[in-house]
């Protein structure tokens, strides 16, 4: 199974730095940070913690990191590793992604399913949505939803899983779409 690589949300990102959540999409919006060292999961940015424990040397003039905050996050998602590159993270899903990787109609039976306790445990939860290495949903996640389905098949999609394992995934998730008054601008 790959190794689990530490990962930040805005809102552990914003945790570290003591700092509102708001804030983080303000310094995306000024460009003082941006998506180079994030992985996009579900429409949502994830960064390697390694990039947010080095934000401080990179933009300076910022609030102090909480090394306690950023201790209490690795201690979180262990068993992990401080990766420096996204090409080093494995495949990832959210929401959006389980529901093509396990060709679901809506996503609605992946929440039903996850929220009712009934799916497999994700790798993590972070800024408030689960997420899961792809083998964790392949090797634990799918023959377990098949063992138990009465209606779902929860078979698992060749393409999508080829297309995640090869990074070249397009589908639901694969971008972050512009929200607010960014998705009204032309």
């Amino acid at each position: 199974m790959p190794t689990k690589p530490f990962l930040a949300g805005r809102q552990e990102f914003a945790a570290v730095y003591g700092v509102p959540g708001t804030l983080i999409t303000q310094w995306l919006g000024r460009g003082i940070l941006n998506y180079d060292r994030a992985v996009i999961i579900s429409g949502s940015p994830y960064w390697l913690m390694s990039f947010v424990r080095d934000f401080e040397k990179i933009a300076p003039r910022r609030k102090e990191m909480d090394r306690k905050v950023l201790q209490q996050f690795i201690a979180e998602q262990e068993p992990g590793a401080w990766t420096e590159s996204v090409d080093e993270v494995p495949p990832l899903l959210g929401l959006q992604e389980t529901t093509q990787l396990f060709g679901l109609s809506s996503q609605q039976t992946m929440s039903a399913a996850v929220r009712k306790g009934g799916f497999v445990a994700p790798d993590y939860s972070l800024s408030g949505s689960p997420i899961w290495l792809l083998d964790t949903l392949i090797n634990v996640g799918a023959p377990m939803m098949q063992a138990k389905a009465r209606t779902v098949p929860w078979a698992v999609n060749p393409q999508v899983e080829a297309a995640l394992r090869q990074r070249r995934y397009t589908g639901p998730g694969s971008v972050i779409v512009p929200r607010g008054l960014a998705a009204k601008r032309p």
